[in-house]
């Protein structure tokens, strides 16, 4: 059974910053492309970054390119979002996934809440 477990969200003000991860169970993680996605209240999901298996390879959405940062650990099964210079149009649920063609993903995680205040 796939399982992917997030973590690490929060209340921070704007400025500031979180790290999220992902725990990845039920299938090979280091061959998967894996992907962060969000979805602020009252919009549809929005992918946020992605990144290839061995993780050389990313993606990121332009209104967070430069203040995100997609990395993985392979040996450890978990991928991590950290979200430096957050401001209020971050706040969303997050969530990690796995085969994603755009925003439909094959599985996903339960979320995590990130809330900014101004």
């Amino acid at each position: 059974e796939v399982q992917l477990v997030e973590s690490g969200g929060g209340l921070v003000q704007a400025g500031g910053s979180l790290n999220l991860s992902c725990t990845a169970s039920g299938f090979t993680f280091s061959n998967t492309w894996m992907y962060w996605l969000r979805q602020a209240p009252g919009k549809g999901l929005e992918r946020v970054s992605d990144i290839s298996d061995g993780g050389s390879i990313q993606y990121y959405e332009p209104s967070v390119k430069g203040r995100f940062i997609i990395s993985r650990d392979n040996a450890k099964n978990t991928l991590y979002l950290q979200l430096h210079s957050l401001k209020t149009e971050d706040t969303a649920v997050y969530y990690c996934a796995r085969e994603c063609n755009g925003n439909n993903c094959r599985d996903r995680g339960q979320g995590t809440q990130v809330t900014v205040s101004s």
